[in-house]
């Protein structure tokens, strides 16, 4: 093999061997920027789930809450219809009229004795208790279901 044919052949296998290198890098340097790439979306989509569950953690103490105090409420309205039949009683609390003819419109006043018109006061008062803890359910009930619907609604 002549001189200039050994350069010639030294120079193509240096040009091959460089044009090989420098495929490797840019193809190292795309695959290193692909994964640079994936990391920063990995990293974005684990912040999104982090926040979405600390939102769903939230709430559900929220709801936690607000069936906890529920409870309280319909156990303390238990006592509810007592303490209106006693305030009834003692005279601190006093029927609307309408209310308290509603359960003695049937008897005639004329003709109804003693008996008869105390066992109707007791009827009228325990009805009253009775009405306003209804009322008081009612009430608990719609304010829990409320406060359900603002924190599922993130409000």
């Amino acid at each position: 093999m002549t001189h200039p044919a050994a350069v010639l052949a030294a120079f193509v296998l240096w040009s091959a061997a460089m044009f090989g290198a420098g495929w490797a890098w840019r193809g190292d340097r795309a695959e290193g920027s692909e994964a640079l790439s994936q990391v920063a979306t990995g990293k974005r989509a684990l912040q999104v789930e982090q926040q979405a569950r600390a939102v769903e953690h939230q709430q559900a103490d929220d709801m936690a809450a607000i069936g906890a105090k529920h409870e309280e409420d319909r156990t303390a309205a238990q006592a509810v219809p007592a303490a209106v039949v006693a305030d009834l009683r003692d005279g601190r609390l006093q029927l609307r009229d309408d209310l308290a003819t509603c359960s003695t419109s049937l008897l005639s006043q004329a003709v109804a004795g003693a008996v008869e018109r105390d066992q109707a006061a007791q009827l009228r008062a325990e009805v009253a208790g009775a009405v306003v803890q209804v009322g008081r359910d009612a009430d608990d009930h719609v304010s829990a279901c409320q406060e359900v619907i603002e924190v599922d609604r993130g409000g």
